[in-house]
């Protein structure tokens, strides 16, 4: 049955926020088309610039900085690396969290996955980084009966720390290697969850959890031209305070276009 959508949902910090219309109606839609077809109905959100404010792992190389944790030739490389990116210069994801987590090297999983949550704590949670309106979107989704996923490029454990305290079901993020002993390498798990590889990681997970051709992605979030891919897929697609190539890519294509900006608290 289709559950009633709120107009103001309150998020975990209690804050109210106005659902917007198209999210409202995607809802529905989404809804509507998993009782017609039987296809259970997923709702992809990226996590860095659309669900929070700000990019995480920048936010945590200054994190690390501020505890002296990077030296200051790896500061000087992923520097470069964020200016090359901002050009949309081709970059390797892989590179760039393995010069971060230079930090964490020898590391045990369980101690540098507390760290990550503390910064989660920290600076993102008590910045108050998560959008009100992302929450809101959220919550309406969910009451719709559709399931949200994060699926982001971002670590792992900042995200599933998230998870905890906000409104979405599933996390599907890069993850770093871990060797017999228990601690972590530089080197990621896998491959980074960006661009085409969110459609690759959406596709594995929700495959083999309802079986190919019983699930449909019914709304995807995302704010970076890296998102293209998986709002091509998605029944209605949302560009969140897009860049300059997915804002045009979204009038090309008649995408919703919403402005999610909030301001973080220092």
């Amino acid at each position: 049955m289709e559950k009633k959508l709120r107009g103001v949902q309150t998020g975990i910090a209690g804050e109210s926020c106005a659902v917007d219309d198209e999210v409202v109606a995607a809802a529905a839609a989404a809804a509507r088309r998993a009782k017609a077809t039987g296809k259970h109905a997923i709702a992809a959100f990226d996590f860095d610039g659309t669900s929070i404010q700000g990019n995480s792992p920048v936010l945590l190389v200054r994190y690390l900085r501020g505890d002296d944790l990077l030296r200051k030739r790896v500061l000087a490389k992923v520097g470069a690396w964020g200016a090359a990116y901002k050009l949309h210069l081709p970059q390797s994801e892989a590179w760039v969290r393995g010069q971060v987590f230079t930090a964490f090297e020898g590391g045990p999983k369980e101690q540098v996955d507390e760290y990550l949550r503390d910064f989660y704590d920290k600076v993102i949670a008590g910045q108050k980084r998560f959008r009100p309106k992302a929450r809101a979107a959220m919550n309406a989704l969910r009451d719709a009966g559709v399931e949200v996923v994060i699926v982001s490029a971002t670590f792992g454990p900042i995200v599933r720390r998230a998870q905890e305290f906000e409104p979405f079901d599933v996390s599907l993020c890069t993850e770093m290697e871990v060797d017999a002993n228990g601690n972590y390498t530089r080197r990621v798990d896998g491959e980074c969850v960006e661009g085409e590889a969110k459609v690759r990681a959406i596709t594995k997970w929700a495959n083999e959890k309802y079986g190919a051709g019983n699930w449909e992605l019914s709304c995807a979030f995302g704010d970076h031209h890296s998102d293209i891919p998986m709002l091509s897929r998605a029944a209605d697609a949302f560009a969140i305070t897009p860049d300059s190539t997915l804002s045009r890519t979204a009038r090309e294509n008649d995408w919703h276009a919403l402005d999610w900006n909030c301001k973080a608290e220092k």
